[in-house]
């Protein structure tokens, strides 16, 4: 999997916000202090995401401390239009690029209407959703798609809508031929390359490792040909740094200003010096991966002498005397005689006497 530096790391704010706009800028804050590329909410009408006699997860019930329907637990949580806009306003006066996810296609639409985010990240739970990944591909704007619970099948018919949306529009009738049309043209699948990224991920919260499965990241990058990066629900920071290291291009991960609070995702996220840290371990591996190539560093160049061996007498030698097993041994430094040359010194004639522990020099046919 090629690797792109930096890795885009995206800091999860989703909805640790808990319907709180000051508490939102909080995170905002938190998010920019840590170093992440984006901080990232949710975008969402409760009404028009979940029937009011959907139950909860069981993660959810266990976050909010008591049993609610989806609906009444997300209700509280959404933002409103004002509220999004204020968001991006103030992630923009603090440098770090707003996000945020939207379940329907007039979140999306609003959300394009009171921010300025850069690119759209689609939520696992949306990747069969064809007409919102329709209208996401007609904005043209780079895609990140998160694929917890999918099958290499579910990824491809996904990709299919959106090489349709970003090359057609609506031109052309829209139906499932069409997508597949559109996903085998080699043009479509290039401006999939430069538009989205897709995200490993495992739609447990939180992750057990067991089920992480980081070597999916490769299998999706060797099918799709695309950018993969890992949208992380483990607890801790051991898994994102070890999908740096097998080449995620990209990062996400739900962070809260306090682990504590009452909220469907607070107990799964990191805090606030978790971030950072996870930030910081991020950029030390990035420059750790270095390159492909295996070659002596300048400081192994200036060490290699001092602590490879050379050939030394270990007893006095006199002219002309035979090098065996007995009278050289290996030793620090290298010297002029490397210790590889043993067995072709061995049998040969000392051109000159040695004292004892004196490093061999010129030994006649040996280079």
């Amino acid at each position: 999997m090629t690797l792109k530096m930096p890795v885009y790391i995206i800091a999860e704010a989703g909805v640790n916000h808990n319907g709180s706009e000051e508490l939102a800028k909080k995170m905002i804050d938190c998010a920019a202090d840590s170093g992440a590329n984006a901080v990232k909410f949710q975008s969402f009408s409760a009404d028009r995401l979940v029937a009011k006699s959907a139950p909860s997860a069981e993660y959810q019930i266990a976050g909010m401390g008591e049993e609610k329907s989806q609906w009444q637990m997300l209700k509280n949580l959404e933002m409103s239009d004002t509220m999004q806009e204020e968001l991006s306003r103030y992630a923009a006066n603090l440098n770090i690029d707003f996000l945020s996810t939207p379940f329907d296609t007039q979140s999306l639409q609003t959300l394009l209407k009171t921010t300025s985010m850069p690119r759209v990240k689609v939520a696992s739970g949306e990747i069969t959703n064809a007409p919102l990944l329709l209208r996401v591909a007609l904005t043209g704007l780079p895609v990140i798609l998160s694929t917890g619970m999918c099958t290499l099948g579910e990824i491809e018919d996904a990709l299919s809508v959106l090489a349709f949306g970003y090359q057609t529009g609506l031109d052309r009738p829209v139906n499932a031929n069409s997508f597949k049309d559109a996903y085998c043209d080699p043009a479509a699948r290039e401006q999939l390359s430069k538009l989205v990224t897709l995200l490993h991920c495992t739609s447990q919260y939180p992750t057990e490792y067991e089920n992480v499965n980081l070597r999916a990241m490769q299998t999706m990058a060797k099918s799709f040909g695309l950018p993969v990066g890992y949208s992380d629900h483990t607890m801790g920071i051991a898994i994102s740094c070890a999908a740096v290291a097998m080449g995620a291009t990209m990062l996400e991960k739900h962070f809260t200003l306090d682990r504590s609070f009452k909220g469907p995702d607070h107990r799964m996220s990191l805090e606030p010096g978790e971030l950072k840290a996870l930030v910081q371990a991020v950029r030390e591996i990035e420059v750790a991966l270095g390159s492909p190539f295996k070659y002596p560093t300048p400081g192994e160049i200036a060490l290699k002498p001092l602590v490879r061996k050379g050939l030394f007498a270990v007893v006095p030698i006199k002219e002309g005397e035979a090098f065996t097993s007995e009278n050289l041994a290996s030793k620090r430094p290298e010297g002029p005689v490397s210790a590889a040359n043993y067995w072709n010194v061995l049998g040969k004639r000392a051109s000159r006497s040695y004292d004892e522990d004196e490093a061999l020099t010129e030994v006649s046919g040996v280079q």
